[in-house]
């Protein structure tokens, strides 16, 4: 990776960040269910159809999944990223199915620079997955490190 575009001083308590769009289709729920989560409303369109859904739909771990992918894609794959240490909520606010477009945001709520690692700060944030019709489908709220700016002498 070359030089970080994103250091800890970077980010502003408020501000969103647009990290990317991805549509997602029927082939993709079911192949990601077929492994980590194959409950008969993620795997199998009948059985889905005649569930409280009424088709199918993805895994919330396949949306979360997919969020991080375009966390990674559209930012933290850039950024002077240490880790995360830990999530803290999770919630699944609406379906999604197959041909549904889901755009992600990360806002910073909180930061913190560390007191013990001086290199170092904790940025805490809120992701919010919405469809392509604006409905906010699914958010996350969780942590992550980020190294500081490192001073010019």
């Amino acid at each position: 990776m070359s030089q970080p575009k994103w250091y800890f001083e970077d980010f502003e308590v408020g501000k969103a960040i647009e990290v990317g769009s991805r549509t997602v289709t029927e082939e993709e729920i079911v192949a990601f269910a077929t492994q980590f989560d194959p409950q008969p409303f993620h795997v199998d369109p009948v059985a889905a159809g005649k569930s409280i859904y009424g088709g199918l739909i993805a895994s919330g771990w396949h949306t979360c999944s997919m969020m991080m992918r375009m966390m990674v894609d559209g930012f933290l794959g850039e950024a002077a990223s240490l880790g995360s240490p830990g999530v803290d909520e999770i919630r699944w606010l609406k379906p999604v199915r197959g041909g549904d477009t889901l755009t992600v945001t990360s806002t910073a709520t909180e930061m913190r620079a560390s007191a013990s690692k001086p290199d170092r700060g904790v940025v805490h944030t809120l992701w919010e997955g919405r469809n392509q019709h604006g409905e906010l489908v699914a958010t996350v709220t969780g942590r992550g490190m980020f190294l500081r700016r490192p001073s010019a002498n």
